[in-house]
């Protein structure tokens, strides 16, 4: 194929010429957008509908598209349109929220609703409480009316003002209470499974030819979703992560060969313990999933840490949970949790008991603390940077859904707010390119062997 000829790209952009980038849209766009009455503040701001943003910016990159006849790659931009699908002053939407929390969830669902109220006078928005479940009739769950008044100040709690749960719902359920609420535009606030939950419900509104959007907006506190430059969350969850760092930092060097070990989030991405690793200027061993380490022998990971503590006389070190599970987890006994991820072996404890064992093996006097702040870093508030992206998520999201858009994520890329399709949004995770600049800084922060 001629893209292998291509320089410069990852086997993820590579993919990215496997799918057909196009929106799909509920229809014609045939009501004119109230937003273009406001010639002052929207005449300059109104999206042309075939306007679009590069995937690649390397312009070596796009050049070597060019020189093998390809086409680069581009994305719909978000933002407001003309025209519209959905009547303004009419629409009914929906909003819920899946999965775990994630700082950042009420000021998506609060920027929803204000955007609809205030720009395109749509006063009924509902709040499905408790996840997918809360579509489901039988559960009972109660629907909330969110109205500004409602949603005033949400942005400034952690978690979610109408709950979530996780694990999947019968799509034919789900359909069939949108149906009965008379839903337009479902906004499902989520992560993969969430979307993938929602590409199910598309398959079902399309099999019985009905015009209900579904525009997704990812949640994920590890940024491992694809093609999405950031994630909401995300910032947040690092900058509480540097207080953890802080507080282990303080304990190792108060006492001689002191240790701290700080586990954050990460499943299969290291996106918190590289950018916390970076934010805080403090440790001395950073742990990802994307790298293998060895635990023992010459140039080992412990034989490293001990290096380091004969030197410095402290160390401080991070583990995203992901890393190092082929030391945690028995092949033979998986677990899965109810939204079908695999369970994780918890390789903070077993960092901090083989240090332990081998250290006092060598006679070399020590003391270990060991802080796990996950809940804490995925339950607090937003920083004010990722409400304002929040916000801003939000509004992209309901321009997109009152054109009639379905089957999309709002994302963030190159500097611009773009249209993703589903399909693509939730074909891989992003990972950290252990080649990448991202982790050659960390090295270079951290001084920690390139290899153990």
């Amino acid at each position: 194929m001629e893209i292998s000829k291509v320089k410069g790209l990852t086997d993820s952009e590579r993919e990215l010429f496997k799918y057909n980038l196009e929106i799909k849209k509920l229809g014609r766009q045939d009501f004119v957008s109230p937003l273009t009455q406001n010639k002052r503040i929207y005449s300059t701001q109104v999206i042309p509908e075939d306007e679009r943003i590069l995937a690649f910016i390397d312009k070596s990159v796009v050049d070597s598209i060019k020189n093998v006849n390809l086409e680069t790659p581009t994305f719909e931009k978000a933002g407001p349109r003309e025209k519209l699908f959905f009547e303004p002053g009419e629409t009914v939407s929906a909003v819920v929220t899946c999965g775990g929390i994630c700082p950042g969830l009420n000021a998506v669902i609060r920027g929803i609703v204000v955007m609809n109220y205030y720009r395109y006078n749509n006063q009924r928005i509902l709040g499905i409480s408790n996840g997918y479940a809360g579509l489901v009739k039988e559960y009972g769950y109660e629907v909330k009316h969110l109205t500004p008044s409602y949603v005033e100040s949400a942005n400034l709690r952690g978690g979610t003002i109408i709950g979530t749960s996780r694990g999947g719902q019968d799509a034919v359920k789900m359909v069939d209470r949108l149906s009965e609420l008379g839903v337009n535009i479902l906004y499902t606030i989520g992560g993969d499974g969430t979307q993938r939950g929602a590409m199910d419900i598309i398959n079902e509104i399309d099999k019985r030819n009905l015009k209900i959007s579904v525009i997704g907006i990812p949640k994920t506190i590890d940024n491992d979703i694809n093609y999405i430059d950031r994630s909401f969350g995300t910032e947040t969850a690092f900058s509480e992560a540097c207080k953890s760092i802080d507080s282990a930092y303080t304990e190792a060097t108060s006492i001689h060969n002191g240790i701290g070990i700080v586990k954050l989030m990460g499943r299969e991405s290291g996106f918190i313990a590289a950018n916390a690793t970076l934010a805080s200027n403090q440790i001395d061993f950073c742990l990802i999933p994307e790298m293998e380490f060895r635990m023992t022998g010459e140039g080992g990971f412990l034989e490293s840490v001990e290096r380091r503590l004969r030197r410095k006389k402290y160390c401080v070190i991070v583990v995203a949970e992901g890393a190092g599970q082929e030391y945690v987890r028995d092949p033979n006994k998986l677990q899965y949790d109810e939204s079908g991820n695999l369970k994780l072996g918890d390789i903070g404890i077993f960092i901090k008991d083989k240090l332990k064992s081998y250290l006092k093996a060598r006679d070399i006097h020590h003391s270990i603390k060991y802080i796990d702040p996950s809940y804490i870093i995925r339950s607090c508030s937003p920083t004010p940077n990722d409400s304002i992206f929040c916000s801003q998520l939000a509004q992209m999201a309901v321009h997109a859904g009152m054109t009639g858009r379905t089957g999309m994520v709002v994302g963030y890329l190159n500097g611009e707010f773009i249209h993703i399709p589903m399909e693509l949004a939730t074909s891989k995770r992003k990972k950290i390119d252990t080649n990448g600049q991202l982790w050659l800084s960390v090295l270079e922060e951290t001084g920690q062997p390139p290899v153990m």
